[in-house]
């Protein structure tokens, strides 16, 4: 898998990871070779409760090969409707980015700054629930599997 180098906020980094490829977008003061994010391993059922509308998919607008198999498992499980995508764009959707920075730092304290996607957030709490991507397919099919994301909206 090829590296980007980070040169800005809004230019991302495809990482490898030893469990999973994560995507890292780091803060214009970082190095090139940042280390990778810690990986959040929060999981819906386990102090997030499976509610349409509630989460929220920060997605990467390149190729990472993470970000493509979270959009596509998203769209195969229907959940389109019932799960918000925000797609980070280099240079453009500082809105976004501000977004996902607001969500890290509010997960916990030993964020150290770097954003990384595909990240799952809960719009409730406002934090991270996951950035961790077999998390987050496995997620994404339980709510899929879950009686009320089959009701009327």
């Amino acid at each position: 898998m090829s590296h980007t180098h980070v040169q800005s906020p809004v230019q991302p980094q495809c990482q490898p990871q030893p469990e999973a490829p994560h995507h890292a977008a780091a803060p214009a003061e970082a190095r090139p070779h940042a280390r990778p994010a810690r990986p959040l391993r929060g999981r819906i059922g386990a102090g997030f409760s499976p509610v349409p509308h509630r989460y929220r998919l920060y997605l990467g607008a390149d190729d990472c090969p993470s970000c493509l198999g979270v959009a596509a498992a998203l769209a195969d499980l229907g959940l389109r409707d019932a799960v918000a995508v925000t797609v980070l764009r280099p240079g453009r959707d500082t809105a976004g980015h501000d977004a996902l920075r607001r969500a890290y730092e509010a997960t916990g304290h030993r964020d150290d700054g770097t954003l990384t996607v595909p990240a799952l957030c809960d719009g409730w709490s406002g934090r991270v629930v996951s950035n961790h991507t077999p998390d987050i397919l496995e997620d994404l099919r339980r709510l899929s599997a879950h009686p009320a994301f089959h009701e009327a909206p």
